[in-house]
């Protein structure tokens, strides 16, 4: 951490802690963050996993209310000390290990840092009187609903190792607001997509694939449904929630934008002028939740509106990627590739 820290702490209105914020979604709202509250001081404490990249935030390293420290959640001694040094006014935690099919070849990382390390997050809030903790949730903890929408109170019914460790931390979450009068909010935001994300997901791996002619894999019918919700218009949502939000409450964040997963590719080939040959039909994962749905009626009375249709976001999604190739190409090294190679070839990927 920057000396500015402890020097300087009279020029700002709030000192804000944030974890993760070298992921996708973490990245982009530290950005939006700092555009939108340049008299907030933020240290944005990450882990540097293979998915965390410190490139993501190469245009605001050198802001003098921005710092950066490599830490893990998990590590209670040094978070303690992150805390004790930057004294935080409040705690936005984006820290999560996130990716489905991880964390069901390997589920201990995920309960390690999403729910292990959100204790201690918790702990730490509590013990040095953080004014308000945001905890990012997603909307994978109520599982899949056929016909209509989640409500913020939906029942939890989480289908795999990730998605039940967030419920976990959910759960943990509120507890130390009731039990401790915390002031603790929770967002669950839709699937995102956007500039940064890292290719194991979705939107990111159709488009790297299809710009190099690659084999895309699909996942049994391709009809599964989810909530897609530009990255910008969700940073926009979690500073509402922050700002507005009120403490003990959850916030639904999504954008009404539902595709199946082969809609989504043949919107991408379109764009990119791809034919259906480049789709290669995997066997479907465990738990595969059918479709997502989020009732976002909640956070609209606090006055957001998702700004971005799905169109207009996936085309300047991939003009990012065509852009930043050298960015996408430094991904597909080392751990990441392995993992690929390895878990789609067993799910009936001929083509890598």
């Amino acid at each position: 951490m920057r000396r500015e820290t402890t020097e300087c702490a009279e020029k700002y209105e709030m000192k804000v802690l944030i974890t993760g914020g070298c992921g996708f979604i973490g990245s982009n709202f530290v950005k939006y963050f700092t555009r939108k509250h340049p008299k907030y001081e933020i240290l944005n404490v990450d882990k540097l996993t293979y998915a965390g990249n410190l490139e993501n935030l190469k245009e605001i390293r050198r802001k003098k209310m921005y710092h950066f420290a490599k830490a893990d959640i998990s590590r209670p001694t040094r978070m303690s000390r992150i805390f004790k040094k930057f004294k935080p006014d409040a705690v936005i935690n984006f820290a999560a290990e996130t990716h489905v099919d991880r964390s069901i070849i390997a589920p201990s990382p995920f309960i390690r840092t999403n729910f292990v390390g959100v204790g201690i997050l918790l702990n730490l809030a509590l013990k040095h009187g953080i004014q308000k903790f945001m905890h990012i949730s997603t909307d994978e903890v109520y599982g899949s609903i056929t016909r209509g929408k989640f409500r913020e109170t939906s029942p939890l019914n989480p289908s795999s190792p990730y998605a039940a460790s967030k419920a976990a931390a959910d759960g943990l979450v509120l507890a130390y607001h009731k039990t401790y009068t915390l002031p603790v909010l929770i967002a669950r935001s839709s699937n995102n997509y956007g500039p940064y994300q890292f290719p194991e997901k979705y939107i990111p791996l159709v488009i790297h694939n299809a710009l190099g002619n690659k084999q895309i894999p699909l996942y049994g019918d391709g009809m599964n449904v989810r909530d897609w919700l530009y990255v910008e218009d969700n940073c926009a949502a979690l500073d509402v929630v922050f700002r507005k939000g009120t403490p003990g409450e959850v916030y639904n964040i999504g954008s009404g934008c539902e595709f199946t997963n082969s809609a989504v590719i043949k919107r991408v080939f379109k764009i990119l002028k791809k034919d259906a040959s480049l789709i290669s039909y995997v066997k479907d994962r465990p738990g595969h939740d059918r479709r997502y749905s989020l009732n976002t009626s909640k956070i609209k009375r606090l006055g957001w509106r998702p700004r971005t249709p799905f169109d207009r976001g996936i085309k300047k999604t991939i003009q990012w990627y065509r852009q930043n190739k050298q960015w996408l190409k430094n991904t597909q090294t080392g751990e990441y590739r392995r993992f690929y190679r390895k878990y789609y070839a067993q799910l009936g990927l001929k083509e890598f």
